[in-house]
């Protein structure tokens, strides 16, 4: 199962469901997919799509899942770290009205540059992303704290 979750801010992610919509309807995704959509409203025949769930019912989708699809968010990369899951983040970007800036990239990138996740970055070959996450080799997370916050505290000082 692959577990698309787009976190709990009040922002929308039409785009990255659109793509893996449209990727499972061509039968590029072969996986059951469900969705925790937060904010953002969508529907489909293709994927289960719920808006807000508990904490236990996400840690118990998580466990589940065999791939996790999120937003750039740092909490939800991390939790799919921890519980050993395979990763694909796509940031939410400010020329889709999707966030107020795009500090999701330079997340994603450094987690990318570390070796922990893939990123998504053109929606259409979603399901190269998919086959590029089943071949990474896990490799378990070290926080590294000090460094994030510098690198977003840099990216705020900078924009």
């Amino acid at each position: 199962m692959i577990l698309v979750t787009l976190g709990t801010q009040d922002k929308t992610f039409v785009r990255l469901l659109e793509a893996v919509d449209k990727a499972k309807e061509e039968g590029k995704i072969k996986d059951d997919i469900v969705v925790q959509a937060g904010y953002t409203k969508y529907k489909s025949k293709n994927m289960k799509i719920l808006d807000f769930v508990t904490v236990d019912k996400f840690d118990k989708l998580i466990e589940e899942c065999d791939i996790l699809i999120t937003h750039g968010g740092v909490g939800s990369i991390i939790a799919g770290l921890n519980a050993k899951k395979k990763v694909i983040a796509a940031a939410r970007l400010k020329k889709y009205g999707e966030h107020h800036n795009d500090h999701q990239k330079q997340i994603i990138k450094k987690f990318v540059k570390d070796g922990y996740i893939v990123e998504l970055k053109n929606f259409k070959k979603i399901d190269e992303a998919i086959e590029k996450a089943r071949k990474l080799k896990y490799k378990k997370y070290k926080s590294n704290t000090e460094n994030m916050i510098k690198l977003i505290e840099d990216f705020i000082d900078n924009n």
